[in-house]
């Protein structure tokens, strides 16, 4: 048995572990065109400074991560975040805290008085009976009103997909949302009837020593497959039993292929096989994105927090500022301090395509302006995408129904990466436990 997994940042990875364990005799092959392993998921030191080109861990609410963590033997790399981390801020016409408690909400300068009232008034709001998808605004308007979506869900979308709340779906993004009011007749009601059921606290920040890239280099080897770095493919064929590749002008030969890679991506290599397919992928809109992190040997900031996110009525040309070495000690040598800024997404996404002088120089002004931070960084790390984050705009789901039922008619041919259900690193290895799963599965029959 002869498998190939097109990818090796996280969906990749986990997918090839995954299946080593349930198919011990497989020759399992996987291809990553880049010269490292990761993806977005990749660490980038800079004079002692660790700097995440993506995402820098996963809430240990859910158990499949952490899960993959034991089972590869990677426990002894994972740290928990800071406390400081538990204290967020948002900046709409100033920085102001994220109130943690209901006292804090009433007490916060974020929402007038009628805008709280209107946020409590959530208790009273009939459940929507249609079964249709909505907007993240539609949704947030017409349960807790239009300032708390306007400030609240406005920065929290921006931080999670770098998107807006009336260009992404609420029903694909966030469908634990949706299902509360289903199930309960509505958010507050929901929070209540779980908090009841789940006694304990909730998710915690969690990452790696010096990055979520020593996690991906103890993965790779705990899967205990062949891994192909700079690995062009160019052609994928589908023939009466199985599938040819040509990668790097060689053609081989697999029974199964998974394609986690990007959507995009996938779709170029289908294409000859099957348009329809193709064009599906190819609908799949990306937010771009730009990452800017500042490494200080002296900064007076006392960076006591997780870093804040802007508001779009805040009209700035950052997204947000993670305080990194706040939230993990090992993100900057000891005494120094770091962070990194959040440019362009859904909301101004030409910005994030500018040039590293103009990013840089952006990204310098927006901490300015949210944190009074005037001090020139000592070091500097930059990196874009133009095609960062899948959004997940409306129609997002019945897209995914139509083409994963396509999928079936390519018996041995799978997709699994965050295009499809879930950007962040828990749905990425939950998702990719369920493709190994489907993989052994189809195999028995």
């Amino acid at each position: 048995m002869k498998i190939a997994i097109v990818g090796g940042g996280i969906s990749g990875l986990a997918t090839a572990f995954y299946l080593r364990q349930s198919l011990p005799d497989a020759h399992i092959v996987l291809f990553e065109k880049e010269s490292t392993l990761g993806g977005k998921m990749l660490t980038k030191e800079v004079e002692g400074f660790f700097f995440e080109a993506g995402s820098n861990g996963f809430l240990s609410n859910k158990p499949d991560t952490l899960e993959l963590v034991k089972l590869s033997g990677c426990d002894d790399i994972l740290v928990r975040s800071n406390d400081a981390a538990r204290k967020r801020f948002i900046y709409k016409e100033y920085l102001c805290p994220l109130p943690e408690s209901a006292k804090a909400f009433l007490r916060t300068p974020l929402l007038s008085l009628s805008g709280k009232l209107r946020v409590a008034g959530e208790f009273f709001v009939p459940a929507r009976k249609e079964d249709s998808d909505e907007t993240l605004q539609s949704f947030g308007y017409r349960r807790v009103g239009k300032e708390m979506t306007d400030v609240f869900l406005d920065a929290m979308v921006a931080g999670i997909f770098a998107s807006i709340p009336n260009n992404i779906s609420v029903n694909a993004a966030f469908p634990a949302v949706v299902k509360l009011e289903k199930e309960y007749g509505g958010l507050f009601r929901g929070m209540l009837a779980k908090k009841k059921k789940e006694a304990g606290p909730g998710g915690v920040l969690m990452s790696f020593t010096k990055g979520v890239s020593s996690f991906i280099e103890r993965l790779s080897l705990a899967s205990k497959i062949e891994i192909h770095k700079n690995a062009s493919i160019e052609r994928l064929q589908k023939e009466v039993q199985g599938y040819l590749l040509t990668v790097n002008d060689e053609t081989m030969h697999f029974d199964n292929v998974i394609l986690s890679i990007p959507s995009y991506e996938s779709a170029a290599l289908i294409n000859d096989m099957d348009t329809e397919l193709s064009s599906l992928l190819s609908s799949i809109d990306y937010s771009p994105i730009s990452i800017i992190g500042f490494g200080y040997n002296n900064l007076e900031h006392d960076l006591d927090g997780f870093g804040l996110l802007t508001t779009t009525s805040a009209q700035k040309e950052i997204l947000g500022v993670l305080w990194d070495s706040s939230i993990f000690n090992d993100r900057a040598p000891q005494g120094k301090k770091s962070v990194r800024v959040m440019i362009g997404g859904q909301r101004n996404p030409t910005l994030a395509l500018q040039s590293d002088e103009k990013l840089i120089e952006m990204a310098r002004k927006g901490i300015k302006e949210t944190m009074g931070v005037e001090t020139p960084p000592d070091v500097v790390f930059v990196e874009r995408y133009e095609k960062g984050i899948p959004s997940y705009v409306v129609g997002h789901g019945a897209k995914m129904s139509e083409l994963f039922k396509r999928l079936e008619k390519h018996q041995g041919l799978y997709l699994n990466s965050n295009a499809y259900f879930g950007v962040g690193l828990n749905d990425c290895v939950s998702n990719s436990k369920k493709c190994a799963q489907r993989v052994v599965e189809a195999l028995k029959h």
